[in-house]
């Protein structure tokens, strides 16, 4: 599931190692590493967000965040919140609505009549990352929008749609194409020194540390009672984001001691706008 798009100082939001801390070209300390090489091994600059830290996903718009708030989650095209930790969200398996001329034509999925394949949950065209080269391309112009969420400032980025290879008719995506894809962004993300997030996507979350994932983004993991899968993979490193009251207060109930957990409205509107909901598990 996706949707459009004083606080504490940047070195307060680091995660802290259990073991000896690592000290990081951004001035705070480092988080536990993977010590597996690899091309998408984070770089000692990438830093997961804190754990359990006051979290604001704003997607829809962004506004100063509440008090209390360390993590927040913002579009590319925004600017970072000053002194938290900010998430940098990127749709990078999807063209966005109305955005598929956009790219070239042989970049859309096509189904076995040749009609581009589109999500219709969100009326987004499906990016073809069924084969290396075209995986390549498509990296080149989503890592271009990761620049830029490091060149703005931020921390972190979220690549959303992994699971978009559930959405496409049978055989055309596979998880092993979402995984190849994935080290790509990974390993960019990390050589501009982000961090960067899984979003969603319960049954690859396994995988993480070979695709090169340092934390994960989950919607709805209390609703859909997931939220052990992910911290079996992450540990607390998971930012959750309920929509129900169901969902918050399973997550609350379960993980609210360990990890970030929020909810909102589903259109993750701005507090001016109406429908504009945001709770944590203290408010319960």
């Amino acid at each position: 599931m996706r949707f459009p798009p004083a606080l504490p100082s940047r070195a307060a939001l680091i995660l802290v190692a259990a073991a000896a801390p690592l000290l990081t070209a951004c001035g705070g300390v480092a988080g536990p590493r993977d010590t597996a090489a690899s091309p998408s091994s984070p770089s000692s600059a990438s830093v997961p967000p804190l754990a359990h830290a006051g979290l604001d996903y704003q997607l829809g718009g962004a506004y100063t965040p509440p008090k209390g708030v360390g993590v927040v989650v913002r579009d590319h095209t925004a600017s970072p919140a000053p002194g938290a930790y900010n998430v940098c969200y990127v749709n990078a398996f999807q063209a966005q609505p109305g955005a598929e001329d956009e790219w070239d034509p042989d970049l859309l999925l096509r189904d076995g009549a040749g009609d581009v394949v589109v999500d219709k949950d969100w009326d987004e065209a499906v990016l073809d990352i069924g084969t290396a080269g075209k995986r390549e391309r498509v990296a080149r112009r989503v890592n271009a929008w990761i620049d830029s969420c490091a060149d703005k400032g931020f921390d972190a980025v979220e690549p959303d749609n992994y699971d978009t290879y559930t959405r496409v008719p049978d055989g055309l995506l596979s998880a092993a194409d979402a995984e190849a894809f994935a080290s790509l962004l990974a390993a960019h993300a990390h050589a501009r020194g982000l961090a960067i997030g899984q979003k969603n996507t319960a049954e690859l979350a396994k995988d993480r540390e070979r695709v090169g994932f340092d934390f994960a983004v989950v919607e709805e993991c209390g609703q859909y009672e997931e939220c052990g899968t992910y911290t079996r993979a992450f540990g607390d490193r998971v930012l959750v984001i309920e929509y129900t009251a169901q969902g918050m207060r399973r997550a609350c109930d379960g993980w609210g001691d360990e990890l970030a957990v929020l909810r909102r409205d589903l259109d993750l509107v701005t507090p001016d706008d109406e429908g504009y909901t945001r709770a944590t598990c203290a408010d319960l």
